[in-house]
């Protein structure tokens, strides 16, 4: 049967007549659109999506080349569906741009953050007791152990826990959260 008479008998309700033209030219319908997309899942789908489009707008076919006509709708469709996944990549990129960039802001205000506080502390250790200063220093600055500060002061590691001790109590009277916020 020519494409012309089964054209014809799908527009007028045959559905059987227009199964016959997708298998005719599946084949080639596939490879047009592959040959845009370059994914065979992509493909499939489109086709089935072309075959639909096809069938829809098969009342609008003047009889002017079936192929051609077909395959036109086919490359369009395709191009529809290519431009759609570039602009999907290109929104992942930018949410992954957003998203690095965002981590890296907030890393450098958190960093930032952090040093005002150490200037700050600094500044306040100078008001500590002389025999408290070092210790705190030494333990929270320094980050030394509770052994590394005896050694290096010649004392008892239990000497340095009762001076980091009072120290804190110290601060706790005189000091308040905000001085440091």
């Amino acid at each position: 049967m020519s494409d012309q008479v089964l054209i014809q008998k799908v527009k007028s309700g045959n559905d059987h007549a227009f199964r016959l033209l997708v298998e005719k030219y599946r084949n080639d319908l596939f490879r047009t659109i592959y040959a845009v997309l370059r994914d065979q899942k992509e493909a499939e789908d489109a086709a089935q999506e072309v075959f639909i489009k096809i069938y829809t707008s098969l009342s609008q076919y003047d009889n002017q080349g079936f192929k051609t006509w077909m395959t036109r709708i086919a490359v369009n469709h395709a191009i529809d569906v290519k431009r759609k996944r570039e602009l999907r990549r290109e929104d992942i990129m930018d949410l992954e741009e957003a998203t690095a960039w965002r981590t890296q802001k907030e890393s450098i205000e958190t960093e930032l953050i952090f040093k005002e506080r150490l200037t700050r502390v600094r500044e306040k250790l100078h008001e500590l007791p002389e025999n408290y200063r070092h210790v705190i220093y030494d333990f929270y600055i320094a980050e030394k152990t509770y052994q590394q500060i005896a050694e290096e002061q010649n004392v008892q590691v239990k000497t340095i826990e009762t001076k980091l001790y009072r120290a804190r109590n110290w601060m706790r009277k005189h000091w308040k959260e905000d001085d440091f916020s």
